[in-house]
């Protein structure tokens, strides 16, 4: 009798189709809101690096002397691309003769050292994903740095 009532819960399909739905279904949300996210990063990345490449341009473009005409592209590349007055950050850096290091002065350099003259142009900002709504992951920090030289010239 009980192998009767075994034999027949066995062939008993019904509800077979909901139960593998209920464990499928979150699996595929996950997925596709996972696809979704990824997407947007990549396509927040490739607008940091257009930015950058924008801002390289402009750089290249004007060859800037003065802090006033560094901070002049700095609004430029600001106001093209929608980012924060945070986000965009110019800063000049030399390097003393054929040194690795880069230095914030050129008065660091020996005297009678070919000094070259660099922008480094700093582009970063915040994505933050749908998920984190609802309290899981974090804020996914982007950004890019690019050195552009300027200039070249001999130490005093």
């Amino acid at each position: 009798m009980k192998m009767r009532k075994f034999n027949e819960l066995q062939r008993d399909n019904e509800g077979a189709m909901i139960i593998e739905t209920a464990f499928v279904l979150p699996i595929l949300i996950l997925l596709g809101l996972g696809g979704f996210e990824v997407s947007q990063m990549v396509a927040q990345s490739t607008e940091t690096q257009t930015a950058l490449a924008e801002a390289t341009a402009v750089t290249l473009a004007t060859t800037p002397d003065t802090q006033d005409e560094i901070d002049t592209i700095e609004d430029i590349v600001k106001k093209s691309t929608g980012l924060a007055d945070d986000s965009v950050k110019f800063v000049k850096k030399y390097r003393c003769g054929t040194d690795d290091a880069l230095v914030e002065l050129e008065t660091n350099c020996a005297s009678g050292t070919i000094v070259a003259e660099f922008l480094e142009i700093s582009i970063s900002h915040t994505y933050t994903p749908v998920w984190k709504k609802i309290g899981i992951g974090y804020d996914v920090k982007m950004g890019k740095t690019q050195l552009v030289q300027i200039g070249q010239f001999e130490a005093p």
